[in-house]
Parts: C-alpha cells; structure tokens; sequence
C-alpha cells in the first residue's frame, strides 16, 4: 500500500495559517534527539512517539534510543522503508515498514505528544536536481541535505500530525486499530472523519474537551533558550555549508587542474587535450555548452570540432564559428581577458549588435562566458561557455576555475606545439641524413662510373696513337656520352638547389600548351641516343585548348622529364600517352601515362623525393639521378599547380598528372 500524499501537505491543508521553513539535517538530527531526550527524561507518563524515518538503516542508528523509549511508554510506533530485516512487528515497540517507493522515504516525522507537553517535527526532502549537485564527497553531501517543513511545540498542530500519522499506520497495520483507538482517547485526538457516523443519522457535537486540551501550553518548552538553540544551529549549519562550498570549489578547482596536466603529461597530441579539458570543464560548471577552439588574433572564423553538451542544446559541432564579427570574442582577445555576460537579452552590446543579437536566438545563449588561451601574450585558442537555459551566475570562483584551466591549456598547447616542431625538424633531419647518404651513392655511382669511363677512352687514345679511325671514334664517343650524362647530372643538382632556394625569377607569360608539347618531344626523340630504342609516343593534344599562364622554359622541362621518364621505364613496345583536358577550375591538366613498369601503392607518396627511384640508389637498370620528378614538383608548385601520380601496381603502368593556369 502506497501513500500517496506527503503528510506534510495533509498538514498544511489541515492548518493553513502553519508557514513551512527550511531545516539542515544536522539542524533536524539536534532537534531530533532533543525531542527523544525529552522523552526519556521521564517528565511525563507514557507520552505517544511517533517517528517516521525514510530508510531501515536510519532507524538502526537510532534503535538503542528507541528501544529505551519502548521501556517507558506502550505507545511508540516506528515507520521506515525496509531494506534488510525491517518488517511489521510488535516486539518492544509498533514497527510499520513500508515499501521504498512510497513518498514516506522522503519524509522525515518525529512526534510526541505527553499529558502535559507536545512537539512535532514534520519535514519533506527537498531533492536537488542533479544539474545543480556540488561535485563533493558523500559526507559533505549528506550534510548538505535539506528538509522543508514544521517543527513546533504547539498542541494543536502535534495533535494533528499525530492523528494524520496514526490514520497511516492503520492503513499499513489495520491489525492495530484498537490499540491506537485507545491512543486516540488518551491523548484526545480527534477521530478520521471515515469512522464517524454520518451527519443523517446523527449530529454530533464538538468535543470541547479535545479542543481545550489542544490549547494545553507547553511552558517548559516555550521558551526563548529553545528558538534561539535552533536559530543557532540554523546559522551554524549555513557557515559550515559555506565552507564546505568552498572547499569543494577548490577541491573541484585542483582536481581539473590536476587532470588536464596528466592528460598533458600522458599525451602531446593537442587534440586529447583539447577533448578532455571540454568535457571535464563543462560537466563541473554544469554548462549547456563548452566549446574549446584553437585560434589567433587575426582569424576571421573557425571551425568547431570539441565539443560539451547537455541535453536540450543544440550542437555546434562542425558549425563554421565567425570570430572577427563577434564583439564579444574581439573584447576577450583585446583585453586578454574573460569576458562574462549573465543576461544576454539585457546586455547593451548584444542588443544593439545585430549579429550577435542573431547569434544568441539562433543557439539559445542565455549566459555567455569567454576565457581566451593564452601564452606569453599570445592567443593560441577560448574557452567559451553557454547557457541555455538559466541566467543563474556562474560564482566568482568557478569562473577563476575556467582561466585557472584556460592558462593551463596555454601551457599544454605551447608544449604539443614545440613538441610537434621537434619532431618536424627529427623528420627534417632524417630527410638530409637520407639525401646526405643518397647523395654519395649518387656521386659514387652516377660521378664515378662516367669518370672511369672517360679516362680509360682518353688514356686509350693517348697510348695508342695508331689506334684504327673506327676504334677511335667508338671511344671519343663513349667518353663524350658519359660526359654529358655528368653534365645532366651537375645540371640537376645546380636546377633543384635553384629551384628550392626560392630565388627562380619566374617569367610567366600566355603559351599555346600543343607547342610546349612539340617542343619536349622533340627533346626526348632526340636525346634517345642511337642505343635506345624508344616507345610508341602518341601526342593527344587539342590546338582548341585555353592559353596557359607559365615560364616556357620551365613548362617543357616539366614535360621532357616526364616524357622521359615515360619512355626510360616502359619497354620499345609499349607506349606512352600525352593528353590535356580543362579541369572546370580555370587549370588545364596535363596527363603523361605510360604502360611501363608502373609503381608498387606504398611508394606513390614518395616518388617526387629527391634521389627516389623504384629500384633503389645502387641498382639503376635504367639510369639517372632520381632528381627529375623533384625538379618536376618544384616548377609546378612555383607556377601555382598541383602535380601527383596513379599506378595500378607494379607492371601495370603509371599516370602523371599536373596542372596548369589558364589565361
């Protein structure tokens, strides 16, 4: 059987001129045990207690109390919601369990009515939602708990509570009705309307003996000693709530502290930070929103992607977040300081703002707080906090919790920051370790080989001057070759050092693409050398096509290399392809495809590296440097193109593309 009326609200009703105050526990615990003290001081003979408690395990630390009450009285009853042992009985007192759900677990009753005394203390919990919870201990939270309700020494009032309370044993222990109808006729309580006869078949009169004795006073009780003893313990429990307040606020303030340096020490990646920090700092502020985003002074918008949200707010997530249109986030980044609006809808600067006017209905900010990042004056990144819902302020000290979080994340991302140079410039210097020992097997292989080369033609020719004509003209030819494969090589160290040094003086001019092509065909077909049997070339090239704004020069370079290459990794009976198509975004892209050896998936990223070559440094079958792809990028990104490659794999040929600007 379940009640479903508080017995605070049944009094209320009953007595309407009772006003109901607000009680701490420790404040009710007092009272409580006065109450029971007063019984077992023996200053009346067989008082009724009633006490109410909401949980078996309440009652059991005061059972040794209520065991020596039984001793002296008959009429003592015990309520509480079982939960272990707990059950209706009738051992050294009334025991009435009732089940958890019922709404008496949320009260908390004590009454006592004597022959020449009374008091009650009737109280309901008031249940503070969980938005609204301190992040404190168990102890802390218990002694934070607070009760609404009555506590008076007034006869009237005691005899109400104690008959509204009887009327509720009887419903869970009817088997009691006779004992507590005695209860009712000793200590002239008014009998429930339900046992009475009805008003046709007879009219009763009032009981003046019950309404006289309601006025009995309670004078060793009505004093002011008592008041001011609650009155103290009220002030009391306030200061000690203040503290704890307090101390919970900076407990809170070094536990997140305390968790963003270990995320900071546990991880260098400014993202785990950022993620941890969003959501540690808006769940302890209870926000509706937290946004944490890494700008400088001069973006002019950004994109969000950490975010904290409770239920009810819309998300910003991927949201485009203008930032040089907001006054707000300009003021915080100005001041390098917090900026802290309660009530959006009655701030001037929002008001009369006509973006963030819009900015505030569009994402329902009720409450909005900014905390820019900082590191020695310079903006890495804010902390913005909303309110959806409330314009309860955020206390001072939760706001020096948000800058004491937003310097730490200053910290945080200077050291992910420097830690990501570091490993860019390791990477850095793992690329020069790499060219410095490419480049000696360059020099080793592609330098000494043609040396070699050439001084055996030349001692050969000097040591034999009889040596016959057709003999001789093999080796000056032999010695020639090899020297210009040196000089193509000094060419493209000389070209690639040019080029990367960024002192190149472009000279950009409108060219017709089908010429440029001619051009670098010609240069291939005839740097074949009578030894090397070319592929087919097919030339698809439309004279229909836009001009196109690059340096001539540099434009057939790019082409002779990678016709070139086509043609040295792609076998006499293969072919190699050239086309070029408008890409739609005022580009022409250019496509040299061949069906050559092709490019295994896991060195595509790499073969515009210096010195890279799919056999390796050692083992040129085909010959070169490895600096003709290098060369290629750096002239397409000078004239501000895109170069890149596709293969299906090894033997499978491989595709060339890069893009021009158009006029």
């Amino acid at each position: 059987m379940i009640v479903p009326i508080s017995l605070l609200a049944e009094l209320l009703q009953a007595l309407p001129q009772l006003r109901a105050q607000i009680y701490f526990k420790s404040s009710m615990t007092a009272l409580s045990h006065a109450m029971e003290d007063l019984v077992l001081a023996g200053s009346d003979d067989e008082p009724l207690v009633i006490a109410s408690f909401q949980r078996e395990r309440f009652y059991r630390q005061e059972a040794h109390r209520y065991r020596r009450i039984s001793s002296l009285s008959s009429q003592v009853y015990v309520l509480a919601a079982a939960e272990t042992e707990f059950k209706n009985a009738s051992e050294c007192h009334e025991t009435v369990a009732f089940a958890p759900e019922d709404g008496l677990s949320k009260e908390w009753h004590l009454v006592v009515i004597g022959q020449h005394y009374s008091t009650c203390l009737i109280c309901q919990e008031k249940i503070v939602p969980i938005d609204n919870q301190d992040d404190r201990g168990p102890l802390l939270m218990d002694q934070a708990r607070r009760f609404e309700g009555i506590w008076t020494f007034d006869r009237e009032v005691s005899s109400k509570a104690a008959a509204l309370l009887l009327d509720k044993i009887i419903q869970y222990r009817p088997e009691l009705a006779e004992k507590i109808d005695r209860a009712r006729t000793t200590y002239k309580l008014k009998t429930p309307k339900k046992t009475r006869k009805s008003a046709a078949s007879k009219i009763t009169k009032p009981d003046k003996s019950a309404e006289k004795d309601s006025k009995i006073p309670n004078p060793k009780l009505r004093d002011a000693f008592a008041q001011r003893l609650v009155t103290y313990l009220q002030a009391g429990q306030h200061k000690l709530l203040k503290a704890y307040a307090a101390i919970a606020a900076q407990e809170r303030k070094e536990r997140l502290v305390n968790l963003i340096t270990t995320a900071m020490r546990q991880s260098l990646n400014p993202q785990e930070i950022v993620e941890v920090a969003v959501h540690e700092l808006g769940t302890a502020l209870s926000a509706s929103r937290c946004l944490i985003y890494r700008c400088k002074a001069a973006d002019v918008a950004v994109k969000i992607d950490r975010e904290f949200l409770r239920p009810g707010a819309s998300s910003l997530l991927n949201q485009t977040w203008l930032l040089q249109e907001n006054q707000i986030w300009i003021d915080a980044v100005a001041r390098q300081e917090r900026v802290y609006i309660q009530d959006t809808a009655q701030h001037p600067l929002i008001v009369n703002t006509k973006f963030l006017k819009k900015t505030v209905k569009n994402w329902q900010i009720v409450s909005w707080l900014m905390v820019p990042v900082l590191y020695q004056g310079r903006v890495l990144g804010m902390v913005e906090m909303h309110q959806c819902r409330s314009t309860l302020a955020w206390e001072e000290d939760e706001i020096a919790l948000v800058e004491a979080i937003a310097t730490q994340l200053g910290a945080a991302l200077i050291q992910a920051e420097t830690y990501a140079h570091l490993e860019e410039l390791n990477q850095q210097l793992e690329a020069l370790d790499r060219t410095r020992s490419n480049l000696i097997a360059i020099t080793g292989h592609e330098l000494r080989t043609p040396l070699s080369t050439i001084q055996v033609c030349l001692e050969s020719l000097n040591s034999e001057p009889d040596m016959p004509p057709k003999l001789r003209q093999i080796m000056l030819e032999t010695a020639l070759g090899d020297a210009d494969r040196m000089r193509k090589l000094v060419q493209d160290f000389l070209t690639l050092s040019h080029l990367e040094s960024g002192q190149v003086q472009w000279n950009v001019e409108s060219l017709t693409l089908q010429e440029c092509v001619d051009l670098a065909l010609s240069s291939v077909r005839s740097g074949g050398g009578l030894d090397r049997q070319l592929p087919e070339i097919i030339a698809e090239v439309s004279a229909e096509l836009p001009l196109v704004q690059a340096d001539g020069e540099w434009l057939v370079e790019v082409l002779s290399k990678l016709l070139d290459n086509a043609c040295k990794f792609t076998t006499p009976q293969g072919s190699v392809t050239i086309r070029a198509k408008c890409n739609g975004s005022r580009m022409v892209e250019v496509l040299v495809a061949d069906t050559g050896r092709g490019i295994e998936a896991n060195s595509l990223k790499v073969v515009f590296d210096r010195f890279y070559q799919e056999e390796g440094a050692l083992r040129r079958s085909a010959g070169g440097t490895g600096l003709g792809l290098a060369i290629c990028k750096q002239i397409v990104a000078g004239w501000g193109g895109k170069i890149w490659v596709d293969s299906a794999g090894k033997d499978r040929g491989s595709e060339f593309h890069f893009t021009i600007p158009t006029v």
